[in-house]
């Protein structure tokens, strides 16, 4: 085979992820719409042209072998290359047409990017839009491999994967302590009448907590920002912990306990009297939203425009939702739409 010459095709990458996610040959030729004798026919002879197998057949579920592994790998790096060229080859289109890739943290996927989403769309119609919510770190990572053109997150970017992303502040979010208007009565029997305006720290020990569970990045940042203003949250009495934020405010409305929740998350709730928010002395906990991209990746026209807008609060940026954080100023990079 000469030097210039490919040693597989791209056909032959897509049949070898698609038999890795599924296991068999038979389901990978039902997902890719083609017969499984070709699906057989294109590994043998990409394994001729290797020489070397790349898949074990002994068991129930074919399984990749090392050298399977190895070539998978470089597959989703070379099918996203071409998933890029794509995209670069669309802004040609003078965004008549488009897809954006946005990636988000749990609450701001939840309660923040929809809205910027969706204000984005009304001034780019034609641009497509897609939104992966996931954490942190998934979300990081899959900017790094080039499935996401841009993400904004609220937990923090790993160390190990911040010296190849741009990574910059996008707004401060507070989160508040909460709890159900209806239900108030029974909160304050524990707790001094001459404290009922504004808590003192001690005052949370006689509180029932309503928390996400130990394992969440929301968690964990809410968790150091409350020890950075001298509580101990592992003291708080906790009366359950919950897997969204969504049943949290549910709980809470219920009068089952009180929680530190999100602005975004609430902010429409207390303006509403749907819950009401409980000042604590000498406590305000805030944690800053980033905006991260990678800037060794492609970027299209269509993700300039969303990061220059976020970046300059473009006229589009009018979501309800920027109400209940507070902007920061940005520093870095700034790359005209055009």
């Amino acid at each position: 085979m000469a030097d210039h010459d490919s040693p597989f095709t791209l056909d032959q990458l897509l049949i070898v992820r698609a038999i890795a996610q599924q296991g068999s040959f038979r389901r990978a030729a039902d997902t890719l719409y083609i017969s499984q004798p070709a699906v057989s026919l294109q590994i043998q002879n990409l394994e001729r042209q290797l020489g070397i197998p790349l898949f074990d057949r002994g068991g129930r579920q074919v399984q990749l072998t090392e050298a399977g592994h190895i070539l998978l790998e470089y597959s989703d790096r070379i099918l996203s290359l071409c998933q890029e060229a794509k995209r670069a080859l669309l802004d040609l289109q003078d965004l008549k047409r488009g897809t954006l890739m946005l990636g988000a943290s749990q609450t701001v996927g939840t309660y923040v990017m929809p809205l910027l989403v969706g204000q984005f769309w009304k001034a780019y119609p034609h641009i497509s839009v897609q939104l992966l919510v996931q954490s942190t770190r998934r979300i990081t990572q899959k900017l790094i491999g080039g499935e996401l053109d841009l993400a904004i997150v609220g937990g923090e970017v790993p160390l190990e994967l911040r010296g190849s992303l741009q990574v910059l502040p996008f707004a401060q979010d507070e989160f508040v302590l909460v709890t159900s208007p209806t239900h108030e009565q029974g909160l304050w029997d524990s707790v001094p009448v001459d404290h009922r305006s504004v808590l003192r720290k001690s005052d949370l020990d006689h509180l029932q907590f309503i928390t996400l569970d130990s394992q969440s990045s929301t968690r964990q940042t809410l968790d150091r920002s409350l020890q950075q203003c001298g509580l101990n949250p592992t003291a708080f009495a906790v009366q359950m912990e919950l897997s969204s934020i969504e049943a949290i405010k549910t709980a809470v409305k219920a009068g089952l306990g009180v929680a530190f929740l999100s602005m975004t998350a609430v902010g429409a709730e207390l303006e509403r009297g749907t819950l009401r928010r409980l000042d604590v002395a000498g406590v305000q906990v805030r944690r800053t939203l980033w905006l991260v991209f990678n800037p060794d990746r492609y970027q299209s026209r269509a993700a300039k425009l969303f990061r220059q807008g976020v970046m300059d609060r473009s006229d589009w940026l009018h979501a309800p939702v920027m109400a209940h954080l507070e902007p920061m100023v940005l520093v870095g990079e700034r790359t005209a739409a055009d």
